[in-house]
C-alpha cells in the first residue's frame, strides 16, 4: 500500500467516519483511480470505523505543515 497527496485527496470529501466497504465504495463511486481502490482494500479489515485519513494514512501532512508566514512578506 502507498499513498500519495494525490491519492489521498480523492478522499478528502469522503462520508467520514467511514468503514473500509464504505470507503471503497465512495472511491468507486467518486471515480477515484484503481490505486486508491487497491489501497483500500489492502487495509487489514478489523470492522473499525475511519474518523479521517490520517486514520489510514499517518502520515498524511496537515494545513499546519504547509504553514507559510505571510507576515514576513
Amino acid at each position: 500500500m502507498y499513498w500519495t497527496l494525490e491519492l489521498a485527496s480523492k478522499l478528502e470529501d469522503a462520508p467520514w467516519p467511514a468503514t473500509k466497504d464504505e470507503l471503497i465504495d465512495y472511491a468507486m463511486r467518486s471515480g477515484a483511480p484503481l490505486e486508491v481502490i487497491e489501497n483500500l482494500q489492502s487495509i487489514e479489515d478489523e470492522g473499525d470505523v475511519y474518523d479521517n485519513i490520517e486514520a489510514i494514512w499517518p502520515d498524511y501532512p496537515s494545513k499546519e505543515d504547509f504553514f507559510f508566514n505571510e507576515e514576513e512578506y
